[in-house]
């Protein structure tokens, strides 16, 4: 299996060239490129080349990094962004959230943490640590009431739910004591039901409409 690509964009070259090194070593991984601004990152994704993850700072020089994440959304959607920031301001995770950040972590996190994140999201979930995580769930709580379950059965509810805690797919299928096809199936109905095509789509509007 080809080892997933990874690129850097942040303008604190010490710390780049850290992650690159930490990253690089792992088995599996392989970081491809690092750029000091949006603006690079964009123009090197107009090329053929797209990451399967994108390690991605907030407060960068020229454009910023939550201004740029809709735009490497719609240059490379299959790809995955993990915001990398010293910000935990409330406005700044949840535009991170929205725009289709996969994962949201802060420079404190260990480099055990930083890797695990990686293989999280990789592997289908959205890694954040505890603190920001229970922010998100108290910042979409608070932002509409409750809706229509969508038909829903409890069954999708109870996978759903486990969407909303970062679990990958087998985590879910172990939790709920289901076997991977069967959670694959409900992740289908429930993406069908919510109208949504994403993983982070489904939980973001499970979080907003407070269906679990």
């Amino acid at each position: 299996m080809n080892p997933a690509t990874l690129w850097i964009t942040e303008d604190h070259a010490t710390f780049r060239r850290t992650m690159a090194r930490l990253l690089g070593t792992e088995e599996g991984l392989q970081v491809t490129a690092q750029f000091d601004s949006c603006e690079g990152l964009l123009k090197a994704l107009d090329g053929s080349a797209k990451p399967d993850l994108l390690l991605l700072d907030v407060g960068l020089p020229g454009m910023s990094g939550l201004d740029a994440l809709r735009l490497i959304k719609e240059k490379s959607p299959k790809t995955l962004v993990i915001i990398l920031t010293v910000f935990e301001d409330d406005d700044k995770i949840f535009q991170a959230i929205c725009a289709g950040a996969s994962g949201y972590l802060l420079k404190t996190s260990t480099a055990v943490e930083i890797v695990q994140a990686v293989r999280d999201a990789l592997g289908g979930g959205s890694p954040m640590n505890p603190r920001i995580a229970r922010r998100v769930l108290t910042m979409f709580s608070k932002l509409a009431p409750k809706h229509n379950d969508y038909g829903l059965s409890e069954r999708e509810k109870e996978v759903l739910q486990l969407m909303t805690t970062g679990l990958i797919k087998k985590e879910i299928a172990d939790k709920a004591q289901l076997s991977i096809h069967t959670v694959d199936t409900y992740l289908r109905r429930i993406y069908e039901k919510l109208e949504v095509n994403t993983r982070t789509g489904a939980v973001a509007k499970a979080l907003k409409e407070g269906l679990v």
